[in-house]
């Protein structure tokens, strides 16, 4: 067996139009796709800016709370540039849960919550050197 690209994660939420405005308003990500399927879970596939990989969101009530361990599941991304990323989130009243904190590399990176617990990270990644 030969693994050749990861294609999606998915995560169950309760609330899919909460969630879905949380992604595309808040992160800007993109719906490429709405769906139900056989057994009744309502699917959404979230396209993230330059990246290959979706995010599947599932909503299946009968499914029962949805429940976030804390500190096993976030998603990061990464932002041009952090201080612009929390004014944004701030005018959005967003809060900022965690950070920021800048890394011995010179990244710099925070944490919102999504709904249902999840967190997500956002950072910051110094511009690479060029050495002539």
């Amino acid at each position: 067996m030969k693994i050749t690209k990861l294609l999606h994660t998915r995560m169950r939420v309760s609330d899919m139009e909460q969630t879905i405005t949380f992604y595309t308003g808040v992160l800007g990500l993109e719906v490429l796709e709405r769906k139900t399927s056989p057994r009744g879970s309502q699917l959404a596939f979230l396209k993230v800016p330059n990246s290959e990989e979706l995010i599947e969101l599932t909503c299946f009530p009968p499914s029962g709370p949805v429940i976030v361990q804390e500190d096993l599941v976030h998603l990061a991304f990464q932002v041009e540039s952090l201080d612009e990323t929390v004014a944004s989130l701030n005018a959005k009243g967003v809060k900022v849960t965690d950070g920021p904190i800048t890394t011995s590399s010179g990244s710099r990176f925070i944490f919102i919550d999504a709904p249902d617990g999840y967190e997500v990270e956002l950072i910051e990644r110094p511009a690479a050197i060029t050495i002539v």
